[in-house]
């Protein structure tokens, strides 16, 4: 996307652009954070891990009671330690997932009761137990009771069986737990009828539930929903009712999900409402409902789900162009007076837009702003997105009305926007580097012997999400093959990211070729299934002008969706603001100067703290430069290092997203520079052939191994174990990096979900505590990912065992060591 930030008083860049106006003077109340929920969004305790879940500051989950048979994974107790330790807010126990079958096996209230009983006697005894929530029915309207049909002689004797069971389960539960916070009825949709009688009957029977919920999972719902909420505050008030708090614990469709340009449009009719919302479970547990990759890897969904999670202070007006109209330009908006900052989060809408920021405070900002924009592009469900890419950052004066404009042009209708505005300050900020890039669709290129479909759309809204709607599939002739024309500016080194999909079974190939040349080998992880779109980076040199791309079938098949080009000017770095930092303790915020990266400096103190999340492409070390007026300290991976202001750092991060914490005694810090691919330079690497097995573990011929065999039958077995010797150059912290495999699954029979299973192993270093660490379904057995343990190393040799006494751990192929600190 092209952003421009013109000088004041300058035209703008197009013609008749929408607008979307923001009223700084309008306060909504305090920012809630309410719609980053999900269904079964933890699949088990460290997936997500750690530093994917805490970013995002989730203020409500839902998943299923205690061995629940709906699925293998997600019980609320056992990932309650990870949603908790996290800052997680409250966990909503969908208790009709005990039963196996979907939908529920309707036996009866008779058969259902002891389950009430078992699930309310564990939850109460829980030490949080304060922080969960009872969900007795789900989807009514539908299950058990049919509650959504037209006659109205049926609706009055199914509703009046499902008031009487609803009353029984009400008294049940608080029988055993009288604290209880109960939720209810949990509509499949919004039923006025359902909800006036609900209300009538729960007040006169006293089983009121403490939170409204109904679920909004229909394209419709981003036209209907505010009509819905408004109609059910009014029969609040006609029942005389005082307002309860409101969660739609399941909403969105898979085109939604992971694609930031459609979530900005469901999270701010929420926010604006000041309700909760957790979305919807259409495939796997623990991705938050497809937003981490892996365990640890950001999408452009993550990202726009942390800028929402950065929002502070209080919500603002914001009016859209066209409201309550599906698939449209929406967005949200906060200011911060304490914090002297306006944030702005839009998107859904392709081509040009003016945002226009109206009552902007003098007395708050003074004369000039800056206001930098950012991207947060679709990367696929499975997709690594980079730290958002900064497309504008310029000083703006504000105009005489007490206004300020930021035009953006050419913005893409899959990607959202945050605009961030702080006082202006002296200086000038630095530009923005916005490299030359370019994206190809693959329905647009030259097809051989493939097939183009149509993926998520309005009328399909349980379709996959797919650029362009489109994508090329059934490339599983030896002649298939896609012809991508490109053209670019200049000789040089260019990324080439690939979106993709593969369900073949295990890593499948393409041969890429530019004009025709000898081709090389691209290589394509495993997905889920062929159109929960991932995405592959490689890089190839051009010259300038026009040239041929071609992906040709290799071995099995590989779906193809969108490629982009991307000009690369050096080695990959970002800054990340301190100003936008995650705080703790009372550091203040100082915009005497905008020079650098422009938002101006946080002010550290004994006390303060800020956190920086920090993307890494792959595992290893990269060089970190804290630029600030003093000695800061860092702390990453439980290990901490002082940093002198501009001296550079080489830290290992593990792929994905990394949480680094600094603190200081009295520094002005203005941004966190981080560079590098991963280098690998001094890290140790042992091949699985080089453990000692016992108790039935062995080595396992593989071609996709990295030294051709794994570690396989490891574990299920107190005598089963894998010891790895490493010899430590250093004493020090280290991250020990798995790389394995699994595909753990159980088929419940549910034709959407897919029940992957994780498996754990405990990791013991010399003689410390043995460390649990979990490990999530690679979605094939030959395909390797990799998990980070931080753990301790003496100088010379450590052992390093792997075992799992009752269940069997995953397969390694190898494993590497850094120290933290390089």
């Amino acid at each position: 996307m092209a952003a421009t930030l013109p000088a004041a008083g300058s035209a703008t860049a197009a013609a008749d652009p929408q607008r979307l106006t923001v009223d700084l003077a309008a306060s909504e109340g305090p920012v809630m954070l309410g719609a980053n929920g999900a269904l079964y969004g933890l699949g088990d305790d460290g997936v997500p891990a750690d530093a994917a879940l805490e970013p995002l500051k989730i203020t409500s989950i839902s998943q299923k009671p205690q061995g629940g048979l709906q699925h293998p994974n997600g019980d609320a107790l056992s990932v309650s330690k990870s949603f908790f330790r996290n800052g997680g807010g409250e966990i909503n126990v969908m208790m009709q997932d005990i039963y196996a079958k979907w939908p529920y096996e309707d036996l009866g209230i008779d058969d259902y009761l002891p389950k009430v009983d078992k699930i309310a006697k564990e939850v109460s005894a829980d030490p949080h137990s304060d922080r969960f929530v009872y969900i007795p029915f789900n989807e009514p309207d539908q299950i058990w009771y049919k509650l959504g049909v037209l006659d109205q002689a049926q609706y009055e004797a199914n509703r009046d069986r499902f008031f009487k069971d609803w009353k029984t389960v009400y008294q049940r539960i608080r029988a055993i737990d009288p604290d209880a916070r109960i939720a209810g009825p949990n509509e499949a949709a919004y039923h006025s009828r359902l909800l006036k009688d609900f209300l009538a009957f729960a007040k006169r029977e006293n089983v009121l539930p403490q939170i409204m919920t109904w679920h909004e999972l229909g394209s419709g719902s981003l036209r209907d929903f505010q009509a819905h909420y408004d109609d059910y505050r009014a029969l609040e008030r006609e029942a005389g009712i005082a307002p309860l708090k409101i969660n739609i614990d399941e909403y969105a469709n898979r085109r939604d999900l992971s694609v930031p340009g459609q979530l900005v449009q469901w999270v701010s009719m929420f926010e604006r409402n000041k309700v909760y919302a957790n979305m919807a479970y259409w495939d796997a547990a623990g991705n938050m409902s497809g937003h981490v990759v892996r365990s640890n890897i950001p999408n452009g969904g993550w990202w726009f789900f942390r800028w929402y999670a950065g929002l502070t202070g209080d919500t603002v007006e914001v009016t859209p162009p066209r409201p309550n109209t599906i698939d449209t330009l929406q967005g949200l908006a906060s200011l911060d007076t304490s914090r002297r900052q306006a944030q702005v989060l839009l998107g859904g809408s392709a081509g040009d837009s003016d945002v226009v920021v109206r009552n902007v405070s003098r007395s708050l900002f003074g004369r000039t702003v800056t206001a930098t924009v950012a991207e947060a592009a679709w990367s696929g469900y499975e997709g690594q997105h980079a730290t958002p890419r900064v497309l504008a950052r310029t000083k703006v004066k504000v105009a005489a009305d007490g206004s300020v404009t930021v035009p953006l042009r050419g913005m893409e209708k899959m990607s959202a926007y945050r605009i961030v505005l702080t006082p202006g300050g002296s200086g000038t900020p630095a530009a923005a580097s916005v490299p030359w890039t370019a994206s190809y669709e693959a329905e647009d290129a030259a097809v051989t012997d493939g097939k183009v479909y149509t993926q998520g759309t309005v009328s399909n809204a349980n379709g996959y999400a797919a650029s362009g709607t489109k994508d090329v599939g059934s490339l599983n002739q030896a002649t298939s093959k896609v012809d991508f024309t490109v053209t670019v500016p200049k000789d040089g080194t260019y990324d080439l990211a690939i979106l993709y999909g593969n369900q073949s079974g295990a890593p499948a190939t393409q041969r890429l070729s530019v004009d025709e040349a000898a081709p090389a080998t691209v290589s394509y992880p495993s997905t889920e299934n062929w159109t929960y779109r991932a995405k592959k980076d490689v890089t190839v040199r051009l010259s300038a002008g026009t040239h041929r791309l071609t992906l040709a079938k290799g071995d099995r098949e590989v779906t193809l969706d969108r490629i982009d080009l991307t000009a690369r000017d050096g080695e990959p770095s970002a800054s990340y603001e301190a100003t936008l930092a995650d705080i703790s303790g009372k550091p203040s915020y100082d915009y005497s100067s905008s020079a650098g990266v422009g938002t101006g400096s946080l002010v550290l103190r004994s006390g303060d703290k800020a956190v920086f999340d920090v993307y890494a492409p792959r595992d290893g070390y990269y060089t970190v430069v804290p630029h600030a007026s003093a000695p800061v300290r860092l702390a990453l991976h439980g290990e901490t290092v002082t940093a002198a202001p501009g001296k550079p750092l080489r830290l290992y991060l593990v792929a994905g997203n990394n949480r680094l914490a600094l603190t200081a005694r009295h520094a002005s810090v203005g941004s966190l520079h981080v560079s590098g691919d991963g280098s690998t330079h001094g890290t140790l690497s042992y091949e699985g052939a080089s453990a000692t097995l016992a108790g039935g573990a062995r080595l396992v011929d593989s071609a996709h191994a990295s030294a051709g065999s794994y570690i396989g039958w490891l574990g299920n077995s107190p005598s089963s174990t894998a010891e790895f010797t490493v010899d430590a150059p250093k004493a020090g912290r280290h991250v020990l990096v798995v790389h394995y495999a699994h595909n753990d699954r159980r088929d419940n029979g549910h034709a959407y979900n897919t029940d992957i299973m994780s498996r754990t192993a405990d990791i013991t270093v010399g003689t410390a505590a043995p460390l649990k660490a979990t490990f999530k379904n690679t979605w094939s057995w030959d395909d390797y990912w990799t998990l980070g343990v931080p753990v301790d190393l003496e100088k010379g040799a450590n052992k390093v065992t792997f075992q799992n006494a009752t269940a069997w751990a995953p397969n390694i192929d190898r494993i590497e060591l850094g120290r933290v600190v390089g």
